[in-house]
């Protein structure tokens, strides 16, 4: 039987977009840009499990909830990235590569700035969990499945105390994350969300007009074949007629 810890008191100390589980589970189930079934999957063993949709709040909340909690080991990520922001590829980043001067190093997000975790907690972070990457991946059966995977591999509690943090909530952590940073990356940011949206936009037209193409099409070949039908029934009929007269 492996080793456990109580987390810390109140946990998870940070609130936001997830569903708690198992606070004695080794692993943290992180969806990224995805709404998947969260209390599904913290009923298949996970310890909590949420989206992480920036770069820069996003995941110091992760970070925070999990080194508070020294029984999780694993942190799984899947879903599908945030488009502009990419979540996912810089929350691998900092764990393999931490943060130099406030920004994540070789993460590829607008805005890869950390400003609520010290240095301290960014270690305890890299030392305290595995990252086990499945990203794009939303099938639950397979999600779940690689959370009993882990949880067979549960090497026990970290036999540390838990660490807390505190994370500024929207409103101050907005104006905090973005303090120094250059404006370019905003701008950047701003033309990424005005892109997906015209992407969006140009989906749904071409969607519509291939519809309508589609439509016309389908009326244009029904009317042959009905044009057809008559003309056979014609030819059948015709010497009849002919003999008749």
């Amino acid at each position: 039987m492996v080793e456990k810890k109580s987390p810390a008191s109140g946990w998870p100390i940070v609130k936001g977009d997830f569903h708690a589980g198992d606070p004695q589970s080794c692993v943290a189930v992180v969806t990224m840009g995805s709404h998947l079934d969260e209390q599904g999957i913290c009923d298949a063993g996970a310890a909590i499990a949420g989206s992480c949709k920036t770069e820069n709040l996003g995941l110091e909340k992760v970070i925070a909830n999990v080194i508070s909690n020294p029984n999780i080991r694993f942190v799984l990520c899947c879903g599908t990235e945030v488009k502009g922001h990419l979540a996912g590829q810089s929350f691998i980043a900092l764990h393999a590569n931490g943060v130099s001067g406030g920004k994540i190093v070789g993460a590829q997000g607008a805005i890869p700035f950390i400003e609520n975790l010290p240095d301290e907690a960014i270690k305890r972070f890299q030392e305290q969990v595995e990252i086990v990457n499945i990203m794009e991946t939303e099938d639950l059966a397979t999600i779940k499945a690689k959370i009993e995977e882990l949880t067979a591999r549960d090497p026990g509690a970290l036999p540390a105390e838990p660490m807390i943090v505190e994370v500024k909530e929207a409103g101050a952590a907005a104006e905090v994350a973005v303090a120094g940073v250059n404006p370019q990356f905003l701008e950047i940011e701003e033309r990424l969300d005005a892109i997906e949206e015209k992407i969006e936009f140009v989906d749904s037209e071409v969607a519509q007009r291939v519809g309508r193409k589609v439509g016309r099409d389908i009326g244009i070949l029904y009317g042959l074949v009905a044009g057809l039908i008559v003309f056979m029934m014609l030819l059948v009929l015709l010497p009849k007629l002919v003999e008749y007269l």
